[in-house]
């Protein structure tokens, strides 16, 4: 009776621990880590296990919704994708499956502008790890007027452009705009 006490003590302690220490959203953040929210422009895919006429591609709208049939609009703008997956699947179990297992993968993300000092200004599509001197390069580099060791961003959803030292490892994240300003003599 007691070993099953104190191997019961131990399987509990060990799932606390260990949901304790996954890695979500909210851990991720805390340590630093860019947390990707899903936004106007990204095209996902959502697979509904053993159900092929619910699962496909879609498109986040300007609104943040994603259509999906049988459930209709869901939103999806400002939500990790584990918590997207965690929408659907409670809006599946409304009434429509009994045991819903939904998965979501972002297949294009939503596109990144520059603009100012660089030779060819505009939208862009975004890829993961994407830097700005990356995007400087696929806009054509930077012009011969350009301040090349200050960049200002301004993340999706932010009102404001942020000052950021320039250096090869800063970050561009999908939605961000770009601005790449004249140097002074």
């Amino acid at each position: 009776m007691a070993r099953a006490f104190v191997l019961f003590l131990i399987v509990s302690l060990t799932s606390v621990g260990l949901a304790l220490f996954s890695p979500t959203a909210q851990a991720q953040a805390q340590a630093g880590q860019p947390v990707y929210v899903l936004g106007s422009g990204d095209q996902i895919s959502v697979t509904v296990y053993d159900e092929p006429s619910l699962s496909g591609q879609f498109q986040v709208d300007g609104t943040g919704s994603v259509s999906l049939p049988l459930i209709g609009q869901v939103q999806a703008g400002g939500l990790t994708v584990p918590e997207f997956e965690q929408a659907v699947e409670t809006a599946f179990l409304d009434g429509y499956l009994n045991h819903p297992r939904v998965n979501v993968a972002v297949l294009n993300y939503r596109p990144y502008y520059i603009l100012g000092e660089v030779q060819t200004a505009g939208e862009y599509p975004y890829t993961d790890g994407l830097t700005v001197l990356n995007a400087v390069a696929t806009a054509g580099g930077f012009t011969y007027r350009a301040r090349q060791n200050t960049v200002y961003i301004k993340r999706a959803g932010e009102e404001d452009f942020q000052q950021i030292r320039l250096s090869a490892s800063t970050r561009v994240q999908p939605g961000d705009t770009i601005r790449i300003a004249e140097r002074f003599f």
